[in-house]
């Protein structure tokens, strides 16, 4: 499953782990997702020790320091050194790094009182901790009393306590310190405390460790606020009998005779009653450097190590770096300098050249600011391994950041560049580190004024160019559940998904030219369409839609259309045009006449398109708009359409831009794939393709996906192996191609794009039960991308 874009292997989720009230795995993993809002922040920066029980509560459980070699390599972990080796501790700050922890049976997770720094050093505590634990003949009625005169003596000393019904046996009390005082200052302060609170009730408070005079008492625990001792976090699971917590109570409530330990399931109708009542103890902080310390040692590698805290920099420019990095793949870092950090994101096609292509951009984990200047070779076996060098530095002009979108110019020092380019950073899947990007180049005619990183401003709206090329908005893969949720915030249009290929289509009044999402000019392949009369008027417009060839009932068939899309040749074209005709199905209007719309509304842009298309005739048609999702996914399923698109009726149009106020969703999952390599043929194929071995780039490269086998028609063998034989290569163009499916392949230049339908991605990031659609001429390998 995904959790917030993080993609996670669930299992045996109906295995039951409280036996006695027949809690399940699944319902452990429902309940850290759920609770997380108010635990991360007291988990935030503190290095994690799990208390497992993979069996059950009712068998052994054992503790775990060190992550486990399994554990997913997004989860960031930091050394702390022991007398047997040092150990990596995990570091728990999204949603789905909890999830991990219940997947793997980690009921208890246990923190101390400091933070790593933000250089990943040991911090100072910011907080104090007693654990009441009553013994023998107590309980936490005793507690609370402890737990309250506790109270009177701190309050008295300008300290706020905060207590915890621990889950177990007694009561947590905490309270925040200032970070001035060491773990051994606070442990004294603690132990001082304790024995002051025995010689005033020595009836009921122990501060000794010696268990067997506890009968009677409650032992006040100073010494877990030594540095190296740790205490169960807020809103953990206890591994006792039943699903208990450590959860945050009131002090009216410890004064109630009645008090006992929360269920998890109690606990959670108290958060979204009552919220967090820790807050004031865990402002949330970020260590945006935690994961690049976690992934290098200053003994192994010579990428520099963050030194103490840049200071700001009032009225300079902030700077970026450009980095070439000849790793497992070839690709550049792009590198911004924000917030005393440089975010960056690994580019494997570099800056965009020109307008016309947009690059993926995969964000990675921020950088020091030292790394500005660093080049040098990073040693074999260490992340990132193999030669850095700078391609170009300096400082830009940023002109927004947002969580979504980040606008900048560069000024380097590259004698290369021919101009200063202005670069939009669009986020079109996830969150944080490896989610992806597009990176585009903007015209040159839409340069932005001059601001510093300190003085953002708004842009002016890209105006879309009256002729050549426009490359078409495009829309994010959504379950239908998502396609729901949005229909009931936008009143959406709703249109099918039709099985075609995407094109721009420019009218000048007498004729019409055509585009493919690629930029690729496609007008000569089309006559019908850009020949005919098609009753447009003289007016000048720029229409966006799909070119779809129609079965004997009127359908999309992709399957037909691979007999038009591929041919060039005008003989070919007027042959396979009497078999295979086509329409235009238009959904948009960008311009009309000498005005730009594509800032307006799509509602204004459909009743605009509809006045310009009033007279026209087929094979050009505006087909309806619906505002109901569900019925026009039963008529795509009943009609054996793709699909449908639910698009917010206020959206702008923005070419080039995956956006989230478009979602396409399908009755069967289609995904765009990159060729690599060719397994041979054996029987009937014997001495043409077997398979193709496919791959979606990601950040390390192209990233292998399996292979696939079925749906070639004999046509479209012989259009593969044209296209493939001149692009053969003795270079395997993956990232984690099995032995086996390596052993007999016949590798290619990885620059043919096609389409395939699957099932579903296996937990390893494979296709499977994978049918082959066709190529995909109309789209660039660099836009490749996994839709789901």
């Amino acid at each position: 499953m995904r959790v917030d874009g993080r993609r996670l292997r669930l299992s045996n989720l109906d295995k039951v782990l409280y036996p006695a009230t027949g809690t399940t795995k699944g319902e452990v993993i429902a309940y850290f997702s759920r609770i997380a809002p108010l635990m991360l922040p007291h988990l935030d920066r503190r290095p994690v020790t799990r208390k497992r029980w993979p069996e059950g509560v009712e068998q052994p459980d054992f503790f775990a320091k060190d992550l486990e070699r399994g554990a997913p390599t997004w989860l960031p972990r930091l050394p702390i050194d022991h007398s047997s080796g040092s150990k990596d501790y995990p570091l728990v700050e999204e949603v789905a790094s909890l999830v991990y922890l219940a997947q793997v049976a980690s009921l208890e997770l246990h923190v101390p009182q400091w933070r790593f720094t933000d250089a990943g050093a040991r911090g100072t505590p910011d907080r104090l901790v007693l654990d009441l634990d009553p013994g023998p003949g107590v309980g936490l009625a005793e507690c609370a009393e402890v737990a309250r005169w506790v109270r009177d003596i701190l309050a008295g000393m300008g300290m706020e306590l905060f207590p915890v019904t621990s889950g177990s046996k007694g009561i947590h009390l905490y309270a925040a310190l200032t970070g001035d005082q060491t773990s051994d200052q606070a442990s004294a302060f603690a132990k001082e405390l304790a024995r002051a609170l025995e010689a005033d009730h020595p009836d009921l408070v122990i501060s000794q460790m010696t268990r067997s005079a506890r009968a009677g008492k409650v032992f006040l625990d100073w010494s877990q606020n030594n540095g190296s001792k740790t205490t169960i976090a807020p809103y953990s699971l206890r591994g006792r009998t039943e699903p208990t917590v450590a959860a945050p109570r009131t002090w009216d409530e410890l004064d109630d005779p009645g008090l006992r330990h929360l269920s998890f399931d109690e606990m959670l109708e108290r958060a979204d009653r009552v919220g967090d009542l820790l807050a004031p103890l865990a402002p949330r902080r970020t260590a945006p450097l935690a994961p690049y310390l976690a992934k290098r040692s200053a003994e192994r590698t010579p990428e520099p190590m963050p030194t103490a805290a840049a200071p700001a920099r009032p009225g300079d420019a902030p700077r970026f770096v450009v980095q070439e990095h000849h790793a497992r793949r070839l690709h550049y870092d792009l590198r911004l300098e924000r917030d005393g950090v440089l975010v960056s994101w690994a580019v494997p096609r570099g800056i965009p050249d020109s307008s016309e292509r947009n690059h993926l951009a995969v964000m990675t984990e921020p950088h020091p600011l030292e790394y500005l200047t660093f080049a040098g070779e990073i040693p074999a076996g260490e992340y990132g391994a193999g030669t850095m060098s700078i391609w170009d530095t300096g400082t830009y002009e940023l002109e927004k950041w947002r969580d979504d979108e980040i606008i900048f110019t560069l000024r380097g020092a590259r004698g290369g560049w021919d101009e200063n380019p202005r670069l939009v950073l669009i986020r079109t899947n996830g969150a944080g580190e490896k989610s992806q990007w597009l990176l585009h180049r903007m015209k040159t005619d839409a340069a932005a004024p001059t601001v510093t990183a300190r003085a953002p401003i708004e842009p002016e709206t890209p105006t879309t160019p009256a002729s050549g090329p426009v490359a078409p908005m495009l829309a994010v893969a959504a379950s239908p559940s998502i396609g729901r949720a949005a229909a009931g915030r936008w009143s959406p249009w709703v249109e099918f998904k039709w099985d075609g290929i995407r094109a721009i289509a420019q009218w000048d009044g007498a004729r019409l030219r055509l585009y493919a999402r690629s930029g690729t000019d496609i007008t000569d392949r089309y006559p019908e369409l850009t020949d005919a009369d098609l009753g447009l008027g003289p007016e000048p417009l720029t229409l966006d839609g799909e070119i779809v060839a129609l079965d004997s009932a009127r359908r999309p068939s992709f399957s037909l259309l691979q007999n038009r899309m591929h041919l060039t040749k005008a003989r070919d074209i007027a042959r396979e045009r009497e078999r295979t005709p086509v329409d235009y199905f238009v959904f948009d209007l960008l311009r009309r006449g000498a005005t730009d719309v594509a800032a307006r509304s799509l509602r204004e842009r459909r009743a605009l398109l509809e006045r310009a298309t009033a007279d026209a005739r087929a094979p050009l048609t505006v087909p309806p708009v619906t505002d109901d999702l569900d019925a026009a996914l039963t008529a795509a399923r009943e009609l054996d359409l793709e699909g449908a698109v639910v698009k917010n009726p206020g959206s702008r149009y923005r070419p080039g831009i995956r956006s989230e106020e478009w979602l396409k969703v399908k009755l069967s999952r289609t995904q765009d794939v990159i060729v690599g390599g060719i397994r041979p043929g054996k029987g009937g194929r014997r001495g043409g393709i077997g398979s193709l071995l496919l791959g979606i780039p990601d950040e390390e490269g192209l990233r292998y996906v399996g292979r696939v086998g079925s749906g070639f028609s004999d046509a479209e063998l012989a259009r593969l192996d044209a296209a493939l034989t001149p692009r053969r290569s003795d270079r395997n163009p993956f990232v984690g191609v099995p032995s086996a499916d390596a052993s007999d392949a016949l590798w290619v230049q990885p620059d043919l794009v096609g389409e395939v339908e699957f099932a579903e991605f296996t937990p390893g990031g494979t296709l499977r039960h994978a049918r082959w659609r066709g190529l995909r001429p109309d789209r660039a390998a660099a836009d490749v991308r996994r839709e789901a």
